[in-house]
């Protein structure tokens, strides 16, 4: 991204009271974007979200939904976040330099946690996507390459033996959205493949030393074609299946050790470890496949209502009418 790009995306931080993390995604990333009214996304992490929306209300009150300021302020709206949504809150048409902003405030915790175990599956499907950080004062970026690696190897269990880079990068796009309920009547259809066709380049500087890692590990073969992107094979043998689900993070391992069945093993070392037992590839991905789709549909909906009220019936009505607005579009 262009330095006067960034330098502009940052100097809206001024504005905001100190963060830990802070990240721009969506098309604002996209390098032949030239939509100058399209929304830029921010996500930002800081260490207490009460704390931080007290002094932003001060700073910037009309961010908030005008019903959350005077009903319990600061208190309310985190409240609203961790028990209703996924601990999220979303300030939507946020007007700025004549720039339509939304941005997300999270606790850091809750980001980390998310992108270690993906319990919500709702930070880390946005960070599994190409973003630009712009603050990491705790260092997430090396946090998210765990979630990166782990989307890896989540969308090879879906693929077949032979598929094409865009298919992989299409797949770990298409993980965060699987259960999502707005995909029903409010997304394009078509949204995938948009992100990834939009931002193919920075796909492939996103996932390039996770593809180096695991073609060292013979999990993976390369072949060049006259096209600009690279066609893979992929070992589909229970030994390589055992290896990719074991890149799977912690919580989803368990879950499909719940499903699947699990086994004692004895390492050298003496550690006991619980294995998952696996009778088919099929039968693994299916299975992680309906873990992470409940996970999306159950946070995507409780996402829906906290941005409902987080965002006051107008803004939320004129958020979710543009967002049927492209659906429809795409549609048609």
């Amino acid at each position: 991204m262009e330095i006067d790009k960034i330098a502009e995306l940052k100097s809206f931080l001024k504005v905001l009271p100190p963060v830990g993390f802070c990240c721009v995604y969506g098309s604002s990333l996209h390098p032949n974007n030239n939509d100058k009214s399209s929304m830029v996304d921010y996500i930002i992490g800081v260490s207490d979200p009460k704390q931080w929306h007290s002094e932003n209300m001060e700073l910037n009150g009309d961010h908030y939904a005008s019903w959350m300021v005077p009903l319990g302020g600061a208190k309310l709206i985190t409240q609203v976040a961790d028990k209703i949504g996924v601990g999220v809150h979303f300030n939507p048409f946020v007007t700025w330099n004549d720039k339509m902003l939304k941005y997300g405030v999270v606790r850091m915790h809750d980001l980390v946690q998310d992108l270690l175990h993906w319990e919500r599956f709702y930070l880390c499907g946005r960070l599994q996507k190409p973003v630009h950080i712009l603050v990491d004062n705790l260092d997430i970026a090396d946090v998210n390459s765990v979630n990166l690696r782990a989307a890896v190897s989540a969308a090879l269990l879906l693929l077949p033996s032979k598929f094409t880079e865009e298919d992989l990068y299409s797949k770990i796009c298409s993980l965060s959205y699987m259960g999502d309920l707005r995909m029903l009547f409010a997304e394009d259809k078509n949204k995938v493949k948009r992100i990834v066709e939009g931002q193919f380049g920075l796909f492939q500087s996103m996932y390039k030393p996770f593809l180096k890692e695991y073609e060292a590990k013979e999990l993976l073969t390369f072949s060049l074609p006259n096209s600009h992107q690279a066609t893979i094979s992929q070992d589909c043998s229970l030994s390589m299946t055992h290896s990719l689900v074991h890149s799977l993070p912690p919580l989803v391992r368990r879950k499909l050790g719940m499903k699947l069945g699990e086994m004692q093993v004895l390492k050298d070392s003496g550690q006991v470890l619980h294995e998952v037992v696996i009778g088919s590839r099929e039968e693994a991905a299916r299975s992680m496949q309906r873990i992470i789709k409940r996970t999306v549909m159950v946070s995507s909906a409780r996402q829906a209502v906290s941005g409902f009220l987080a965002a006051g019936g107008i803004n939320a009505a004129r958020y979710l009418a543009n967002k049927v607005c492209k659906a429809w579009k795409s549609w048609t």
